[in-house]
């Protein structure tokens, strides 16, 4: 029997993200269903998009499916940076291309996941055009492939914030109920074209027969995070690790809803494989709710050795982009029914993605 190290592993000298990568491949998901088939993932450079990569690619190795990963990427030389010895892998080819335009894969594709989506706030509120285009003719685009290659299942990667806010505090947000979206705010551009987006998913699946099923996920972190990541979770981490306060923009009264990767990565695949057709699921771990300002204190007790602090810098102008305050609590009893279930709380989802951090650092 060949040795783990006789192996292109799927993590480099990560150990943590490798344990993450293994213990889903080993998992209860029906991976049988990908034996011997393909799979597009699309934003393959993007973090949900390359752990999608990476888990299915070890999931190949430990489970032998015979399966071909296509990455749908922009720029090669970011995909080469980030997936190094892997691309020595027969299983997984480089597909370069924009999801706004026609797509185009070499050989037929079973399944597809499509991730492809601005995440950065500040290009949100810098580029609106460009945010709502790629959301709205990425997915058409998509859609479209998916019809004409007759798939056997889609996952389009939707997000929390479709539910846009609630008048009062929701502690059970199902994947029924809406709060409300301001059309007139630029930053709507984000929230408004996933709305559109699933029921352009609706739309197909209702008149071509397209079995696309959507996951609205919630805030993802933790091990295997990019290098260059900056969102509120990064920066989190990054300031207990360098001992630096951290310094939030807001009064941090916005309820997140986080879940870890490995959790969330596990949570697509239920989804693409047991999912309903033309129906959505919260991809969220309820035990992990919290606030963005006490999020931050727990970092700074846990991570920072009683050395660094939260510190308030509140601008006059949303300069940042943020979203507005929201005051919600998901509720993922629809995907748990499928046979998933969310691990990892808070505090060891940060625990393990310091951890990994500090490996890519070496």
């Amino acid at each position: 029997m060949a040795l783990m190290s006789d192996y292109i592993c799927e993590a480099g000298n990560d150990e943590i993200l490798q344990e993450d990568l293994v213990y889903i491949a080993n998992s209860e998901i029906p991976f049988d269903n990908l034996r011997n088939s393909s799979v597009l993932v699309t934003g393959a450079t993007g973090l949900i998009g390359v752990s999608l990569v990476r888990a299915l690619l070890c999931a190949n190795r430990v489970r032998n499916l015979n399966l071909q990963v296509f990455a749908l990427i922009r720029n090669k030389e970011k995909a080469e940076t980030i997936y190094g010895n892997l691309l020595k892998k027969k299983e997984l080819s480089l597909i370069l291309g924009d999801v706004t335009k026609k797509i185009s894969v070499p050989q037929r594709v079973d399944y597809i996941f499509h991730c492809a989506s601005v995440t950065a706030s500040k290009v949100m509120v810098s580029n609106p055009v460009e945010t709502l285009l790629t959301s709205v003719d990425g997915t058409k685009n998509i859609l479209e492939f998916a019809k004409e290659n007759n798939c056997k299942s889609v996952v389009y990667v939707s997000s929390m914030e479709m539910y846009g806010s609630f008048t009062e505090a929701n502690d059970n947000v199902t994947e029924t109920e809406l709060g409300y979206i301001n059309p007139l705010a630029v930053r709507s551009n984000y929230p408004e074209s996933k709305r559109l987006c699933e029921n352009m998913c609706v739309a197909y699946y209702t008149e071509y027969k397209v079995p696309v099923k959507i996951a609205r996920l919630s805030q993802t972190f933790g091990a295997g995070i990019l290098p260059g990541e900056n969102r509120v979770f990064a920066q989190f981490a990054k300031s207990a690790i360098e001992e630096k306060d951290i310094v939030l923009h807001t009064k941090g009264l916005s309820e997140g809803n986080y879940c870890y990767t490995r959790d969330t990565i596990m949570g697509l695949l239920f989804v693409l494989l047991k999912g309903v057709n033309a129906e959505a699921y919260n991809v969220a771990n309820p035990e992990t709710h919290t606030t963005i300002a006490d999020m931050a204190k727990m970092v700074c007790e846990k991570f920072g050795g009683g050395r660094i602090n939260v510190v308030f810098d509140i601008p006059e102008s949303n300069t940042f982009g943020y979203a507005a305050d929201t005051k919600m609590k998901l509720n993922s009893d629809k995907l748990q029914k499928l046979g998933w279930k969310p691990e990892i709380g808070l505090e060891e989802a940060y625990r393990r993605m310091i951890l990994s951090m500090k490996y890519m650092s070496n």
